[in-house]
């Protein structure tokens, strides 16, 4: 099924926009490197978080759209036990910022990450079950895919953990 609804256009718009600026900036995004997800995840991150243009006017799989929040939802929690707890002294160790500028936005980008990540953990959670309620009205008595994908089973619980 290809999702063309504007809420999930706009939530996957606020949630690339969201991770970008806030998750995966520039001095938290060496550190979120660290974290042992495969490659697929990591793909699947980086289609819903950076290529939304190639999506707009075709639409988006409904698969893959699961997919890629599934992958969202194991990078939060994973996130939220190996990097949270220790951020401050891993974005320490990677490099010196050269000027005082930088510094104080790298300290805004560690001291609010926790909260920012709350927020990502939020929105995508809203894409989940925007995507569960099109999926079940668009079934047209069949099985809702949602509930074919037994890996989607466990993703609000993954987001809201913390």
């Amino acid at each position: 099924m290809q999702v063309r609804d504007y809420q999930v256009i706009r939530l996957v718009e606020r949630i690339g926009e969201h991770y970008r600026a806030n998750i995966a900036n520039r001095f938290i995004r060496p550190v979120l490197l660290q974290l042992p997800l495969e490659k697929q995840a990591w793909d699947n991150i980086e289609i819903l978080t950076e290529k939304l243009e190639q999506f707009r006017h075709q639409g988006f799989d409904l698969i893959e759209l699961y997919q890629q929040v599934t992958a969202l939802a194991h990078f939060v929690s994973l996130t939220r036990r190996e990097i949270v707890p220790g951020l401050r002294n891993r974005i320490n160790n990677i490099g010196s910022i050269s000027s005082g500028s930088d510094r104080v936005l790298r300290d805004m980008a560690v001291n609010n990450f926790s909260s920012n990540l709350q927020l990502f953990a939020e929105m995508v959670d809203e894409l989940y079950h925007t995507l569960i309620e099109l999926d079940a009205k668009n079934t047209k008595g069949r099985r809702p895919l949602y509930l074919q994908v037994p890996e989607l089973q466990g993703v609000s619980g993954l987001l809201a953990e913390g």
